[in-house]
């Protein structure tokens, strides 16, 4: 299946799945999915993932949802970079999220950063997009 946005496609299977209360979600595999999933890990607002090949040649990622108090500890996810319009952000001009309470997620030549740390790294990117 070929997707327009597979970055937005994922982003919506997790918020679609955080209002559904369920516990995981799936979602194709790529690079890109598994750097995003890997910062929001690291962030602290998914459990986890697993990448399992399904087929020879196609891969899934099982994405553990986290809850806290009967919520979805990810109130918002939007995308900012779309394929038709993308964003970009030098260093000092990267955005805060609900005055640092959210991150946004950036794709640097350093990999996929979080805002607090590519203003560490003193680097800018595409800023791909906003969670809360």
């Amino acid at each position: 299946m070929s997707f327009s946005d597979p970055l937005g496609d994922m982003l919506t299977r997790i918020r679609n799945g955080q209002k559904a209360r369920k516990s995981s979600v799936k979602s194709p595999a790529s690079k890109l999915r598994v750097n995003v999933l890997e910062t929001l890990k690291r962030e602290g607002y998914i459990r986890g993932y697993e990448t399992a090949e399904t087929e020879p040649g196609k891969a899934e990622i099982t994405i553990e949802l986290k809850y806290y108090q009967g919520e979805g500890v990810i109130e918002h996810v939007s995308r900012v970079s779309k394929p038709g319009r993308r964003v970009y952000s030098g260093v000092k001009d990267l955005p805060t999220v609900r005055n640092g309470l959210g991150i946004a997620i950036l794709s640097t030549p350093r990999g996929v950063l979080s805002d607090n740390e590519a203003r560490e790294a003193n680097v800018g990117g595409e800023v791909l997009c906003k969670v809360y």
